[in-house]
């Protein structure tokens, strides 16, 4: 090789690892997923969930609803022994 080509080969210019796209695109994945957890994190302390009365605190309010509860649940019931059996029960009249 003659001088003039190697005065042609230069070496690699490189460019600092953020000037290219590829890296902010993997960056920000786990960025976002970070954020969000603390978004999170934030709206659980800000805004915690009510504690319901259960039956348990009140017993005699439990007997006056079991007539109630039993004939909400009646369809699923039905449903669920439907499923399990395959046999279609008889329509109450």
């Amino acid at each position: 090789m003659n001088t003039h080509q190697l005065k042609n080969l230069s070496p690699a210019v490189t460019k600092p690892w953020w000037s290219f796209g590829m890296v902010w695109m993997v960056i920000a994945g786990p960025a976002v997923v970070v954020v969000a957890a603390f978004v999170t994190l934030y709206l659980a302390i800000a805004i915690p969930d009510p504690v319901l009365p259960t039956e348990a605190l009140n017993p005699s309010n439990a007997m006056e609803n079991k007539g109630k509860l039993e004939a909400a649940m009646a369809p699923a019931i039905q449903a669920r022994n439907h499923a399990s059996t395959g046999v279609v029960p008889a329509p109450k009249k």
